[in-house]
C-alpha cells in the first residue's frame, strides 16, 4: 500500500461518474439514510470488477469483443432507462417531491449496484489500474491485488457517503424550490443519458 496508490485512487474516485450522480440524486430526493444506501450499492457493484481483475476474467472481457459489447449495451440500456424514468419522475430516483420519499433501501442498493455491474469499462479499469501497484513476481500478488481493490472500495464508499450527505443537506432547502427540482431532474436525466451514449460509443481499448 503506497501513498501513490492512495492519492491516485482518491483522485479517480472524486471524479463525478454515474455512481456519484446516482448517490447525489438519491441524497437530494430521499435524504441521508437513502444516500448511504446508494453509496453502498455503487460500492457493492465494484465487486464483480474486482473479482474479474483478481482472477484474470477482465482480460477475457477485454479480448472478447462479443462479450464486451453484450455487457456494454446492457449498461447503455440501463442508463437510458434511468434517464427516462428520472425525466418522467417515477423511477428509482424521484426528485420532484415536497417531502422526502420512503424509498426501499433494497431498491436503492440494487440500482446502485447495477449501475457499476453493467459497466464493462470498470473491469478493464481494474485490470489496468491495480497491477501497477502490485509486484508481479510476488508469491502473494493475488492477495495484494485483492487488498488494493478492497481499499479502493472502502475509499469509494467513504467519498460517496460524503457526496450523499452533502446532497441530503442541500435537499433540505432545495426541495422547497419547485423550479430548482425541475431543473435538477432534467439535468440528472440528461446526465444519465449522456453517460449512456458515451458508453455506447466506447470500445474495449
Amino acid at each position: 500500500m503506497t501513498i501513490e496508490f492512495l492519492l491516485t485512487s482518491i483522485v479517480i474516485i472524486l471524479i463525478p461518474g454515474t455512481g456519484v450522480l446516482y448517490t447525489i440524486a438519491t441524497g437530494l430526493a430521499a435524504g441521508r439514510t437513502a444516500s448511504i444506501a446508494a453509496a453502498f450499492g455503487c460500492t457493492l457493484g465494484i465487486v464483480p470488477a474486482l473479482i474479474a481483475a483478481v482472477f484474470g476474467l477482465a482480460a477475457i472481457l477485454h479480448t472478447s469483443a462479443l462479450l464486451f459489447q453484450a455487457v456494454k449495451f446492457a449498461g447503455v440500456a440501463y442508463l437510458l432507462y434511468l434517464a427516462y424514468q428520472t425525466f418522467k419522475d417515477n423511477g428509482p430516483v424521484s426528485l420532484e417531491q415536497k417531502d422526502r420519499l420512503p424509498i426501499s433501501a433494497k431498491k436503492i442498493v440494487s440500482t446502485g449496484a447495477l449501475i457499476n455491474v453493467l459497466n464493462p469499462k470498470l473491469s478493464i479499469f481494474f485490470l489496468a489500474f491495480l497491477p501497477q501497484f502490485v509486484e508481479a513476481k510476488s508469491a502473494t500478488w493475488m492477495m495484494d491485488t485483492l487488498l488494493l481493490g478492497l481499499t479502493f472500495m472502502a475509499m469509494t464508499f467513504i467519498v460517496f457517503i460524503g457526496y450523499g450527505i452533502f446532497a441530503a443537506f442541500i435537499g433540505n432547502f432545495a426541495l422547497k424550490s419547485e423550479r430548482f427540482m425541475c431543473w435538477f431532474r432534467r439535468t440528472t436525466a440528461a446526465a444519465f443519458a449522456g453517460f449512456g451514449f458515451r458508453l455506447a460509443f466506447s470500445d474495449n481499448n
